[in-house]
């Protein structure tokens, strides 16, 4: 494949959308080649915003694939912050260690500065891949498979206040996005969705139910205000000594601790099942302050988000800090050196600045480690224990630390 003097391959271009069907047909196939199902496929392809897409070509071949969703960011203090989704990353099989990804990622990057946007952010089906070019972990979540028959819910005052009704997801799906909208500004990293992305939380294959039942919706209501809604399947099973059903949660939200608690009691109570399992929930997920017993619930916690400082300056001003932090950061960033230098940053709950300084830096790190804190949900102090992050002048790690930290642990609340 022949490539420029500066060595990027001279297939790269933006997506054309003739070209769609080819590129997402290498992406399937890096993914293992499992075909979608058509509403699936159909949904990618209306979401596929073509001007922010790559693709490279080698002949008619494309053999390497990555876009760029336009997103809008919750960051501490609950500021909406432009972000772009960087995803759909492949290369094809037969095209490897030839410099494709980190051409995509180079080209990727000046786009997303050159659109005013100060982060990247993504999800890794391979975390080592990315590091490299500077995103650094920045959330997690909880997973678990949760004995019903075995564990008991303890519920607040007003539980009994909430009802709970079943409802059609698709015709729902309008009220329980607004109510979605409602809790995007409470917690970081969550995403404002753009029109179109309510479908995801409706799209429901065959093909991807394993067994279970179709999707399910139920609404919680207080005096005739949808107040929360679950999403989820039942997997039933049936032993020799009877029933052992699974109950899939694939989605919930709730605007009050009552409301929540009467949809964890629907969800625990379902007859005929024995075990509930929950995938991609925020660390403290509030089921856990509820059960009677968290040791029978496997909890496991697995990585998520990915973060990207585009714009350094851009981003940390952005967003609150829970303490006052007046700290001057010597950042390493070879991928991206124009944000190579000292910053000083000043902040408190109210409001930031960051700007270039030529006075002596109290912090060094790498752009990885601040994409990795910059939500709050990873401990400067904990980077720096393990030697990701240098402390320069006594008592600033500490004071950076706790300025990053946030009250909510922040959280994705989907994939892209």
């Amino acid at each position: 494949m022949a490539t420029h003097a500066n060595g990027t391959p001279t297939g790269l271009r933006v997506l054309r959308r003739d070209d769609w069907d080819k590129w997402y047909d290498t992406l399937v196939r890096g993914f293992g080649g499992v075909p979608e199902a058509a509403e699936e496929r159909e949904l990618w392809n209306s979401l596929t915003e073509f001007d922010r897409s790559l693709g490279v070509w080698d002949g008619d071949e494309c053999v390497g694939t990555a876009g760029a969703f336009s997103f809008r960011l919750t960051v501490p203090g609950g500021a909406s912050l432009p972000a772009a989704g960087v995803t759909m990353v492949s290369v094809a099989a037969t095209h490897r260690r030839r410099g494709i990804l980190t051409s995509m990622m180079r080209r990727q990057l000046d786009d997303v500065r050159a659109w005013g946007e100060p982060l990247a952010v993504l999800t890794a089906s391979e975390p080592a891949i990315y590091g490299r070019f500077g995103y650094g972990g920045a959330t997690s979540s909880v997973q678990a498979e949760i004995d019903t028959s075995r564990v008991r819910l303890s519920v607040p005052e007003g539980t009994d206040e909430v009802r709970v009704r079943y409802a059609a997801p698709a015709d729902v799906l309008d009220v329980c996005e607004a109510l979605y909208a409602r809790l995007v500004p409470q917690r970081p990293g969550m995403l404002e969705r753009r029109p179109g992305w309510e479908r995801l939380g409706v799209l429901d294959p065959e093909s991807e139910r394993g067994g279970a039942s179709p999707l399910q919706c139920v609404l919680a209501e207080r005096d005739g205000e949808t107040v929360g809604f679950a999403r989820f399947r039942v997997k039933p099973s049936w032993e020799p000594s009877g029933p052992n059903g699974s109950v899939i949660l694939e989605d919930s939200a709730a605007l009050d601790p009552a409301a929540d608690a009467a949809l964890w009691r629907f969800l625990f109570g379902i007859d005929l099942t024995s075990t509930l399992t929950v995938r991609g929930r925020p660390v403290d997920d509030t089921w856990q302050y509820l059960v009677s017993d968290l040791r029978r619930c496997n909890v496991r916690l697995r990585d998520a988000l990915y973060v990207r400082p585009v714009e350094v300056g851009a981003a940390l001003q952005a967003r609150t800090y829970q303490a006052p932090v007046d700290v001057v950061f010597e950042v390493e960033d070879a991928f991206c050196p124009w944000n190579a230098g000292r910053w000083r940053l000043s902040g408190d709950t109210k409001g930031a600045s960051c700007e270039r300084t030529a006075d002596p830096a109290d912090v060094a790190l790498s752009v990885r480690e601040l994409g990795a804190a910059y939500l709050g949900g990873v401990s400067l102090a904990s980077l720096g224990a393990a030697g990701r992050v240098r402390e320069l002048r006594r008592g600033a790690l500490a004071e950076a630390s706790l300025g990053f930290g946030v009250g909510v642990p922040p959280w994705l609340p989907h994939g892209f």
